[in-house]
């Protein structure tokens, strides 16, 4: 697999998308509705940008009923996964990644209940 470092770079330039990967990247999954209640938007808006993350081949999904889980594609190169790992390390504690995490933590009816929120 091959990333373009021009397309991570710029994927990591949007607040949505940084926001995504980084959670993405403390957790082996996640689904959309937990991205969408951890960040604050739109489902719209969210998918938006998950379908661009995977379109260039930084996150995999996977259907399970009703739910999409999107991860960290887990043939991204080491470089690649590198860059990744040690933005996450520079954000953690930071607003509003911090924040993400706690909403997220936080939500109820998370996937495997009954209902996603």
């Amino acid at each position: 697999m091959k990333i373009d470092p021009i397309h991570l770079f710029g994927a990591l330039a949007n607040d949505t998308r940084l926001r995504c990967l980084m959670l993405l990247s403390t957790h082996d999954e996640l689904c959309v509705c937990e991205l969408t209640h951890a960040i604050g938007v739109s489902q719209p808006h969210i998918s938006r940008h998950l379908a661009q993350l995977r379109e260039l081949g930084l996150v995999a999904d996977r259907r399970n009923g009703i739910w999409v889980y999107y991860r960290i594609h887990p043939e991204l190169p080491r470089w690649a996964s590198n860059v990744l790992a040690e933005t996450a390390a520079g954000t953690r504690g930071r607003a509003p990644f911090s924040d993400d995490e706690q909403t997220l933590q936080a939500m109820p009816n998370r996937p495997g209940a009954a209902r996603c929120a």
